[in-house]
């Protein structure tokens, strides 16, 4: 009994606007997220709640699925209940500058410290400099330095006067002090002390070697009586610092008493300014001193007071739970963290201040999304974390220098504990990549989390799926949708999902879908968004990449491109392809061709001999192969030589959607039996004939109801599908209304008998006593050909003479 078309309600499967239970999303409660994942946030909240080393989570699926819409809801409910993690900063270590010190205090707090530690230096910049310019300060100075010149003085006033005893005076000249003989009050001359007598002339010769000597003793004195008093204005300028210092640093101490650790590095800073009172005092006491009031040693004054100031690394003042990090662009540097660099005097400079958090950093003690693709795109990004996993505490570090390819002064900052959660997004391939070919992606990241593209259609989910609707329109400001615009949406779900009992999960696709949708509804002077703005959208998103449609359409139309939608044909039929560009595929009908004649058995694919065939299409052509066989030649060899091939095709060929309409092709070259052009098909086959499912049927089935309305619209035109593609329909509804008019048809089979008898209008058993005929004509002609020349004249004669009768018969 010939399979009967398809039903109109087993074309698509319509939402009913009433059942959705509302007139227009403005009467929904709105919810974010995506419908149906419960699998996939279960396996994330287990990721998330587990704390234990490697167990981080790849939430893998398709782009645009919702993957991190998924993550971060999931990660915005564990961050809540998680408490806040501390606050990290750098501050400068003073006994060795290169590496500076990491300190973590609770979450809040460093940022008093850091202003604190600001205001401190503030005040200094002031307090220090009035403090060495304060009359008191002047006072026990000029004291101090009094001491050393008056016992100078002193010994030098009573050497004068023993000298003057001896008629010897004290001279001071611009290079020092010295000795003199006199003559009463006048210096004596050389000519008068060589006329003095002899005797006289040794006894004093004699003083002034004595009197040098003593000169000399107190000269030698003057330094240490200096040192003396440099020490105790070094102990006055300490004295004067530490208790300036002790003032300020007091308020500070109060504010982080609790703090042991940061108590110690105050410790540290008092010491540092103490060490460094000579310097402040020959700031305060320098003609032009900066008004910071502090020199370093060649160095900028605002330089020297930065290193007691703090580098907030990580603030968690705003926070209410666990950090949750969204990284867009996992560079090394951006993931974790980096030291930047000043130029100074041609050089490259740098120091505590110049450290900069990363994206680990901001998100350790709570949770990191990173975008896999992006991460591995990345130089060194992805050793780098997997290191950070591994060791359990980040090291911030520089490519470069690591590298050796710059050579300048750099930083070797104190590491950090991690602890963080890392939830990447990706493909399904990426992922299985990674399992195969990195062994430590295993270890470091335990959970897989599959996010389904589809989900299962039924009124819950259908009305989830309006509260997501009516969620993005809210958050992007877009009109309400009337309840059959939604039930528009939810089809069009369908069909993308490819599943009339499933809906797609493409939100981004949805999101987009919605702002034209409210876009036209706009332009129609609407305030609610309705079905004709939604399926007008969806035809002017069909409309905008179908230039490659229109074309194939215009050159069957004109006949360059040859398709028949009517008559009959023996060795052909209409088999049917899909082309995908981008997010969008269209349908068009593709001649198929066959040929039989005397040979060894051998199917040839015409595709796969000049490489246009691909693996699976070779594939399909094969099992059509191993049908023939076991049909029709199981008790002997195929006398037979065919050749399949698809006409007018230019590209590459795969896929075995079309070895149904192959076989068919072949069964009819081989027969000699008519196929209607009028109908088109597409299935794939076993080795038994059963049709199997293929991709794609709904844009094939419009391609051919486009190619016939190019062409000449005809009342017995149709497609004939498998039967287990019946629930992947949800055709165009102008495909819809011309088969519940009579102008279009579905058929849809099981077997390549059914398809058979629709394309030949016989009966299946007819078709294959036809073919087994024609086979048993060839296998006779082949043993002839084979036979000894005295017998093959007679023999070919008698089975001409039967061929014709069968023929006729037939």
């Amino acid at each position: 009994m010939p399979v009967e078309p398809l039903a109109v309600s087993q074309l698509t499967l319509s939402t009913d606007p009433a059942s959705l239970g509302f007139v227009t999303t403005a009467d929904l409660e709105p919810v974010e997220g995506i419908v149906g994942q419960d699998r996939a946030v279960e396996a994330v909240d287990f990721a998330l709640a587990i704390r234990r080393h490697g167990f981080n989570v790849y939430v893998q699926g398709p782009e645009g699925s919702g993957r991190t819409t998924l993550l971060r809801g999931a990660t915005a409910r564990a961050s809540e209940a998680d408490p806040v993690p501390d606050d990290w900063i750098y501050v400068h270590r003073f006994s060795d500058p290169g590496r500076p010190r990491a300190m973590r205090l609770p979450a809040g707090r460093g940022r008093r410290f850091r202003d604190a530690m600001a205001r401190l230096v503030a005040d200094l910049r002031v307090a220090l400099p009035a403090a060495f310019e304060s009359d008191d300060y002047r006072a026990r100075r000029e004291a101090v330095e009094g001491t050393a010149r008056k016992r100078r003085d002193d010994e030098l006033e009573a050497l004068a006067a023993q000298a003057a005893q001896v008629k010897v005076a004290l001279v001071r000249t611009p290079v020092g002090v010295g000795l003199a003989m006199t003559d009463g009050d006048e210096v004596l001359a050389p000519e008068a002390f060589k006329r003095l007598p002899e005797s006289e002339q040794e006894q004093r010769r004699a003083d002034m070697v004595r009197l040098e000597e003593e000169l000399e003793a107190v000269l030698r004195r003057v330094p240490t009586w200096e040192k003396e008093g440099r020490d105790r204005l070094a102990e006055l300028e300490q004295a004067l610092v530490r208790a300036t210092v002790a003032v300020h640093l007091s308020v500070v101490r109060e504010t982080v008493a609790d703090l042991p650790e940061v108590l110690g590095h105050l410790q540290a800073v008092e010491e540092d300014l103490v060490g460094h009172a000579n310097e402040f005092s020959a700031a305060a006491s320098s003609e032009g001193r900066s008004s910071l009031g502090l020199r370093a040693l060649g160095a900028d004054p605002a330089a020297t007071l930065r290193r007691y100031e703090v580098n907030l690394l990580v603030d968690r003042t705003d926070l209410t739970g666990a950090p949750v990090v969204i990284e867009p662009n996992p560079t090394y540097a951006y993931l974790l963290g980096r030291i930047e660099y000043v130029a100074q005097m041609g050089a490259l400079m740098t120091d505590f201040s110049h450290i900069r958090a990363g994206a680990l950093h901001r998100a350790n003690g709570g949770y990191l999304i990173l975008d896999a693709r992006r991460l591995l795109l990345e130089p060194f990004a992805w050793d780098g974390l997997k290191r950070a996993l591994r060791s359990g505490e980040l090291r911030i570090e520089s490519i470069g220098r690591a590298l050796t390819l710059v050579d300048t002064v750099s930083l070797e900052p104190d590491p950090i504990p991690l602890d963080v959660k890392i939830a990447l997004v990706g493909e399904r391939r990426l992922y299985d990549l990674l399992m195969a070919l990195d062994p430590e992606f295993p270890e470091l990241f335990k959970v897989a989390a599959d996010v389904d593209d589809r989900v299962e259609r039924g009124p819950d989910s259908e009305q989830l799926y309006a509260r997501i609707a009516a969620a993005m329109a809210r958050r992007d400001g877009l009109r309400p949708l009337e309840a059959p615009a939604v039930a528009r949406l939810i089809e069009h779900a369908a069909r993308g999902a490819g599943d009339r009992h499933r809906l797609s999960n493409h939100m981004r696709s949805l999101n987009d879908l919605l702002a034209e949708a409210d876009h036209l509804a706009g332009a129609g002077g609407r305030d609610l968004i309705a079905d004709v703005d939604v399926d007008a959208a969806i035809e002017a998103r069909r409309r905008r990449v179908g230039r490659r449609r229109e074309l194939l359409l215009e050159a069957i139309a004109r006949g360059t491109l040859l398709v028949r939608t009517s008559g009959e044909s023996i060795g052909q039929v209409n088999g049917l392809a899909v082309h995908q560009l981008g997010d969008e595929a269209f349908g068009w009908p593709t001649r198929i061709t066959a040929r039989a004649r005397l040979g060894s058995g051998e199917v040839v694919d015409i595709e796969r001999e000049v490489e246009l065939g691909g693996p699976i299409h070779s594939k399909g052509v094969l099992i059509l192969s191993g049908y023939l066989g076991g049909r029709y030649a199981a008790g002997g060899p195929l006398s037979l030589q065919a050749s399949i091939g698809f006409e007018q095709s230019y590209s590459g060929v795969e896929g075995d959607s079309a070895s149904l309409a192959e076989l068919c092709a072949l069964l009819s070259a081989i027969g000699e039996i008519p196929l209607s052009q009028s109908i088109a098909l597409t299935g794939s086959i076993d080795q038994h004939g059963n049709v199997q499912p293929i991709g794609g049927v709904n844009d094939k089935v419009e391609g051919f109801f486009d190619a016939c309305l190019a062409l000449e619209p005809r009342d017995d035109q149709g497609v004939i599908i498998p039967v287990s593609n019946l629930d992947d329909l949800m055709l165009r509804r102008d495909v819809v209304a011309a088969a519940e008019a009579g102008r279009f048809r579905v058929w849809a089979v099981r077997t390549v008998d059914e398809a058979l008898e629709l394309l030949t209008g016989l009966a299946a058993s007819e078709v294959h006593r036809a073919v087994e005929t024609r086979l048993g004509t060839l296998a006779r002609l082949a043993r002839e050909a084979s036979a000894p020349p005295s017998d093959a004249a007679d023999g070919r004669s008698a089975a001409l003479e039967a061929s014709s009768a069968e023929s006729a018969q037939a």
